[in-house]
């Protein structure tokens, strides 16, 4: 199911992550869990230290949102590799997107966390603001790889959206994301 999408992607560099589908998924105080009557229901959930994702069964019959969090879901393995210096690249153009007053986001979870960031002092780096940065950075990847040509979470402006692709760009040349 996941191999034709994976021919438009970046090739990736690392160890093999293990995909799992499982049904009925929620979230509930940092844990995944599948079939519970509690938490939050979420489409999926990666862990990084065990390399493995799990996305919800529901999306195998949703190709085009299978591909997007799939994809959101691989980004937070790059991201996690990505070491400083590009995530520092990226946080940037982030940061003038808040000090301009950019509304909006490319998907719900950089959308949820961007909400619980106002007022709050940015130069911080407070672990709020890095989740953010993760998942801004996790949505905009879903965002650049997915086929679809609009998205009821896709609502970062367009000029923003152009500024975002090419700073990924920029990330990435010459080189493929580490996983």
């Amino acid at each position: 199911m996941l191999r034709p999408l994976l021919g438009r992607l970046p090739e990736f560099r690392g160890e093999p992550i293990r995909v799992r589908f499982r049904p009925a998924l929620t979230a509930h105080r940092g844990q995944l869990l599948s079939g519970a009557e509690i938490g939050m229901p979420v489409h999926a959930g990666t862990h990084l230290r065990k390399r493995e994702m799990v996305l919800e069964t529901d999306l195998l019959a949703r190709r085009s949102e299978l591909i997007r969090i799939f994809v959101h879901e691989t980004y937070h393995f790059v991201w996690a590799k990505l070491g400083n210096p590009a995530r520092n690249v990226f946080e940037q153009l982030v940061h003038v997107e808040m000090e301009m007053g950019a509304r909006g986001e490319l998907g719900w979870p950089a959308m949820q966390l961007k909400q619980d960031l106002n007022g709050l002092d940015l130069e911080r780096r407070t672990r709020k603001w890095r989740n953010y940065l993760c998942e801004s950075f996790c949505d905009t990847a879903a965002w650049m790889h997915s086929h679809r040509q609009s998205h009821d979470e896709w609502t970062l402006p367009e000029r923003w959206r152009r500024k975002r692709a090419t700073r990924m760009r920029q990330i990435f040349e010459g080189r493929s994301p580490l996983v």
